[in-house]
């Protein structure tokens, strides 16, 4: 038997992390493979262990000592994971819901194909749920871009093949052991957001291809934790991007990709300003100038 593990992450969110767990435990798992799920907690104070332990005996329970955030969290469940022989680790978001064939779908694209390292399901908003968040992903450090495809559209079954794609969303993917080991874990010098980009591109840089599985379906309450256009999120995002692109654009990218980005940057600010959304748009500047400044991400209130 293969073994897949499932690391869900969690901080402070036991409403999610309850409705999540269920999901997953609901799970289909192809034959020849047995699954076993773990929730990594980051230090939380809402009584998440304890529950967890409690509701859902079958599910394996890290408690760290303190918030690890996002790459170091999950970091810790695949470390675990891998010593414990699993054959392939799967992380997902706390605010999310499955469908009972995201297992089945995406283990089967990975199998089908020796030179994928990892694969990701289409995601949809949980409300409404027939609105696509990724069927996908562009990443080119070049231009200074990093987006999903298909983000808000209506999902009227327009993405039908699997298919290679630029890089995979943190919020759900699965990956092969061997890739984990070949490519490492998640880059904890991020603060937070553009881990699972950075991850993606060295993945792609040592020569796996990527995957994105239509088939397999998620919903997913988008930044639960951190609201969907908070001036905090904005402020995080574009820290996080500066690094990963300053980090990956080679060759003339090296030239292109800041002026690409700043472009990009202002009409974000137009966009949010437009929507009388100031404080949001006014975390644009603000991050501009922090990054310009050296000013630790981490260190930043909003």
């Amino acid at each position: 038997m293969r073994r897949l593990a499932v690391v869900v992450l969690n901080w402070n969110g036991l409403a999610d992390t309850r409705s999540a767990l269920a999901s997953l435990v609901a799970c289909r798992v192809p034959a020849g493979w047995q699954a076993a799920l773990m929730m990594v907690d980051n230090a939380s104070t809402d009584g998440s262990v304890e529950a967890v332990r409690r509701e859902f005996p079958a599910v394996e329970v890290l408690a760290l000592g303190e918030n690890r955030r996002f790459a170091g969290g999950n970091d810790e469940g695949v470390r675990r994971a891998l010593a414990a022989g699993a054959d392939a680790v799967m992380l997902v978001n706390n605010d999310t819901e499955a469908d009972p064939g995201l297992f089945e779908h995406l283990l089967a694209a990975l199998e089908a194909d020796p030179g994928a390292g990892a694969a990701a399901p289409l995601i949809a908003f949980a409300e409404p749920r027939d609105r696509i968040w990724y069927a996908g992903g562009y990443c080119v450090p070049a231009l200074g871009l990093a987006a999903h495809r298909g983000l808000r559209a209506r999902e009227r079954g327009q993405f039908t093949a699997v298919e290679a794609t630029g890089y995979l969303t943190g919020c759900c993917l699965l990956a092969r052991r061997e890739a984990w080991e070949t490519v490492g874990l998640l880059d904890e010098r991020y603060f937070i957001y553009a881990e699972d980009a950075d991850w993606s591109l060295r993945t792609r840089a040592a020569g796996y291809r990527l995957l994105f599985v239509p088939q397999a379906r998620l919903w997913h309450k988008v930044s639960a934790a951190s609201g969907a256009a908070s001036p905090w999120k904005i402020y995080q995002r574009l820290r996080a991007n500066l690094t990963l692109f300053a980090r990956h654009a080679r060759g003339v990218g090296r030239l292109t990709w800041l002026p690409c980005f700043l472009v990009q940057q202002a009409a974000l600010a137009l966009w949010l300003l437009a929507r009388g959304q100031v404080g949001a748009a006014l975390a644009v500047p603000r991050a501009l100038w922090d990054a310009a400044n050296g000013r630790p991400a981490a260190e930043v209130r909003l």
